[in-house]
């Protein structure tokens, strides 16, 4: 298997090249409104094809060695993003059956007991009876639900017309719509910081820092910017007992979700490197405040094997 990736990914990508993969949540079991959601008996085998064929390090490490041009061939890195607790409950487990490092990006504004936007507005179409909403009022349009191809296409057309709204008028319109619909959330969705503690305490995992509140940075001013970054360090630092090193700019699509001044906030602040959403393999050189991350999708070994020798080809991104 090696020796096939090494060869789709031209020899010298896999040697010096660092994958980094994103997850955000691990399922216990399928989720029929969203079957590509990785779940427990998926995220098995790809970390036991990580643990079999790649040398997986942990994303401080990896950094250490792109500085120093010591990257060792097949390099990859395991991040999750945002706190979610199957991060504890469902991923850990596996992880530590293959002795397997992972960093964690944590938003703090939503531990114990809250629940981002998105998640928000899915566990609304998720459970609204079947019907006709009329969320004008709300500014979010018609909508038919009922079977599950409704209910996802929904999803898709609020999300979608409430993500680059500015911070307060998202949170705004969300609530709007959750109170119109009279929808209880879940509170268990995200860590608390018990579990947060223990996720830390965990060998092999680190705590990196994700903002207080998952905020588009771009959407801020420069202050708002840096105090979102900073104080959600200094919240993780209170509760995990260090300094977290490394940071995840939130949606993290360079020149629309962050800009060249975050990044810079980000190295003034003290940070050793920080990750981004753009595709492509980290190489000796890479600019270790947008460094590049990979969202592995394949519902099959192979094919999954095979993105990841496509995005060891892929270069390095810069900021314009």
């Amino acid at each position: 298997m090696l020796g096939l990736i090494n060869r789709l990914a031209g020899g010298d990508g896999i040697k010096h090249g660092l994958n980094i993969l994103i997850y955000h949540r691990v399922l216990p079991t399928a989720d029929p409104l969203f079957p590509g959601e990785v779940t427990a008996e998926r995220f098995e085998w790809q970390m036991r094809l990580l643990a079999r064929h790649f040398n997986v390090l942990p994303l401080q490490e990896a950094v250490s060695c792109l500085a120093s041009g010591t990257l060792p061939r097949a390099a990859a890195a395991i991040t999750f993003d945002d706190g979610y607790a199957d991060n504890l409950t469902v991923a850990l487990p596996i992880l530590q059956r293959y002795r397997l490092p992972a960093t964690v990006f944590v938003a703090t504004a939503y531990l114990d007991g809250g629940i981002m936007w998105n998640d928000r507005v899915i566990h609304a179409m998720r459970t609204v009876p079947a019907g006709h909403l009329d969320l004008q009022s709300c500014g979010l349009g018609v909508h038919e639900v009922g079977d599950l191809a409704s209910r996802q296409a929904a999803i898709r057309d609020l999300l979608g017309k409430l993500k680059y709204l500015e911070w307060q008028a998202r949170e705004d319109r969300v609530n709007q719509l959750v109170d119109a619909l009279r929808i209880t959330q879940p509170t268990d969705m995200m860590l608390t910081t018990p579990q947060l503690k223990q996720l830390a305490a965990a060998t092999g995992v680190d705590i990196g820092g994700h903002t207080r509140t998952h905020p588009i940075l771009s959407r801020l001013d420069v202050a708002s910017a840096r105090a979102e970054i900073a104080d959600g360090r200094a919240e993780l630092e209170a509760i995990v007992g260090y300094r977290p090193r490394l940071f995840a700019y939130p949606n993290g699509g360079p020149n629309q979700d962050y800009a060249a001044e975050h990044a810079a906030i980000v190295r003034e602040l003290g940070f050793d490197a920080a990750v981004s959403t753009a595709w492509g393999a980290a190489r000796p050189g890479a600019d270790l405040f947008q460094l590049p991350r990979f969202t592995p999708w394949d519902l099959q070994p192979l094919k999954f094997s095979l993105r990841l020798a496509s995005n060891y080809r892929r270069d390095n991104y810069a900021l314009a």
